[in-house]
């Protein structure tokens, strides 16, 4: 399991975080996630218990730890795409983004989502963690916004519905044990909310 580090001074952090979540997961995939204790993870990585908390404070939170940096790429890649298009166009392109950061591994990832999708408690963090994301993208929406109705609710809303296309593309991707085209999963998801005519030439080849 890995994900990127925030900044060079997380670099060995992120490095001891990546290593604690690379033995527990595969020791949730052997055992069974809800059979699987705090003591035993830190006996599979080598280090006390107290140690092994101090990277991680809850089991979901090691399983979910490839997810932590995705609102930042989210938001990252709305920065970097302060042209004409439109926020639907914009957070679109922002979660092609995510999902190319998360899909570096597909094995790992569909593994990762599987064991998520058969966990309540894996489903409810991973929503807290797309909660927790919504307000950074918000304030990008909204600080780019050229209409003279800058609407957090109307930003609330489009950011609420790109994170829930993700979410749903992914649990696709997940089920076809990523064989799937994600940029077209994408595509389909957003063109859901277009008009028709615009829908029409989305689905088009």
């Amino acid at each position: 399991m890995s994900a990127a580090p925030v900044g060079t001074r997380e670099i060995g952090r992120h490095a001891v975080r990546a290593e604690l979540a690379r033995v527990a997961f595969n020791r949730f995939c052997l055992t069974g996630f809800n059979q699987v204790t705090f003591a035993d993870l830190a006996e599979a990585a080598g280090v006390s218990r107290s140690t092994f908390l101090r990277y991680f404070g809850t089991k979901e939170d090691v399983v979910l730890f490839v997810f932590d940096p995705v609102g930042d790429v989210i938001t990252d890649a709305l920065d970097a795409d302060r042209g004409n298009e439109d926020d639907w166009d914009r957070l679109r392109n922002a979660l092609e983004a995510a999902v190319t950061f998360l899909v570096r591994d597909v094995q790992e990832l569909v593994t990762i989502l599987g064991l998520v999708d058969q966990t309540p408690a894996l489903c409810a963090r991973l929503r807290e963690k797309q909660t927790e994301w919504r307000p950074e993208i918000v304030a990008r929406l909204l600080e780019t916004d050229s209409s003279a109705d800058r609407s957090p609710v109307i930003a609330n809303v489009r950011a609420a519905a790109a994170l829930e296309c993700l979410w749903i593309v992914l649990g696709q991707w997940s089920a076809s044990g990523g064989q799937e085209d994600l940029g077209n999963l994408l595509d389909a998801a957003f063109a859901a909310f277009s008009p028709p005519a615009r829908r029409q030439t989305a689905a088009s080849p």
